[in-house]
């Protein structure tokens, strides 16, 4: 009893860096959703520098992915992760510092906000380190355990979402002002650095690593270009045009769903924050407990078809839905279908990559994700202005393309390719 005892602590305690580390990527992207709108609004910027900031993160975050992830791949994971979260801290550091400076205006932009805009990019090239994460996380789990570690992952990162917008409304409404968010998000990423350091193990070692391919500026934007030059299997490939499918879409209800309930439900600001609590809450359990059901009954990739049946039934009847409560309902059909897709993607990848190539195969996994956040929630907004609600119907359509791809998948290749 006392022998397995101690390796169930064992086990949880190679684990806890990684989770850390999801939480606080999750973290660096969710504090600042109630403060950054006061932020741009006060230095007097148009609203396109709210959605300018928010873009960055992610576009940097779309290079910054497959760079960390290749490097871990031939420098290893613990150095790269040590490296990264310490950028990520720089860029809350150089943060705190813009607040400090005078709004001296630079084509018309405050100084501040320019400074600001340089910290969210550096925090989005250092937080492409989730994809050295999910390597790490596929070198130390079995076949059997990388589902549900996965799961567990996708229900923390839920728990960042909830969690983030709340505390960084707490910490911004004190009299410490923004520096106050800014403050606590530094303490997580020291919290995290130091976890990194003290716990986290080296989990790629020197035998299994690869010489560092240098690749142009042009070759980390080629997502193509990068899944050619990675050669991964057919089953990848098959998962990577599924995922760029499920993101793009993503990315297009992240860009429309405040809009959305705001025009059919006239939600208020304190509505729109209760409804994303919830649906985050829902979002983290299903992630991290039911997914595992589903799992140990359907397998990985069966899962991922179910997952995506839900998720495009929940797209189109929320369109036809003008009753809350029947909204609602399709809503959590919808959200169970996301936290189905969710860790299924991450688990099929890390299954059937090449031990060697983990990290960039990750790395180009969050590519895909990145771009789609990149690109996809400011198009959006811009065609939800010009075709409303209709909008949906070519939002489902995405997901119902992922689910016809990976049934052609499942009988040209093979189901026991996936299993």
């Amino acid at each position: 009893m006392v022998i397995k005892k101690k390796y169930l602590c064992a086990m949880a305690k190679k684990f806890i860096p990684a989770y850390l580390l999801t939480f606080v990527n999750v973290l660096g992207f969710s504090i600042l959703m109630p403060i950054l709108p006061f932020v741009v609004d006060s230095y007097g910027a148009p609203k396109w520098v709210f959605g300018l900031l928010l873009t960055l993160y992610s576009a940097f975050q779309f290079i910054g992915a497959p760079l960390l992830g290749g490097m871990s791949d031939s420098m290893g994971r613990k150095r790269i992760l040590l490296v990264s979260q310490g950028g990520t801290l720089l860029s809350w550091v150089i943060f705190a510092f813009a607040l400090s400076l005078p709004e001296f205006p630079i084509f018309g932009i405050a100084l501040p906000l320019i400074i600001i805009a340089v910290s969210r990019a550096f925090d989005g090239i250092t937080g492409g380190n989730a994809s050295v994460t999910n390597a790490y996380i596929s070198d130390i789990t079995t076949r059997e355990e990388k589902s549900y570690i996965f799961g567990y992952l996708g229900g923390i990162a839920g728990i960042g979402m909830i969690i983030g917008p709340g505390l960084g409304g707490l910490a911004g409404s004190t009299s410490l002002g923004y520096l106050g968010t800014i403050l606590v998000a530094m303490a997580v990423s020291v919290i995290a650095l130091l976890t990194i350091f003290l716990w986290l193990k080296e989990s790629h070692p020197p035998e299994n690593r690869v010489p560092r391919e240098k690749v142009s500026v042009w070759g980390l934007l080629n997502i193509p270009g990068r899944v050619r030059r990675a050669n991964p299997s057919e089953v990848i490939k098959s998962i990577f045009t599924i995922k760029m499918l499920f993101s793009s879409m993503m990315a297009f209800y992240i860009g429309t769903m405040a809009l959305f309930l705001i025009d059919r439900f006239h939600f208020d600001t304190t509505s729109l924050g209760t409804f994303f609590f919830v649906a985050g809450a829902f979002l983290a359990f299903n992630q991290a407990v039911l997914s595992k059901l589903f799992v140990k009954r359907l397998g990985e990739f069966r899962t991922l078809i179910f997952g995506l049946v839900l998720t495009t039934i929940g797209m189109v009847c929320l369109t036809f839905s003008r009753d809350l409560y029947v909204f609602i309902a399709f809503y959590y059909v919808l959200n169970l279908g996301l936290s189905l897709c969710f860790p299924t993607f991450n688990a099929l990848i890390s299954m059937h990559a090449n031990p060697k190539k983990q990290g960039e195969i990750m790395g180009i996994s969050e590519a895909i994700n990145s771009f789609a956040m990149a690109l996809f929630p400011v198009v959006s907004a811009f065609l939800y202005d010009l075709f409303g609600f209709n909008l949906y119907f070519f939002i489902s359509a995405l997901p119902a393309a992922g689910l016809v791809l990976a049934l052609i998948s499942l009988r040209k290749v093979g189901a026991k390719a996936f299993d």
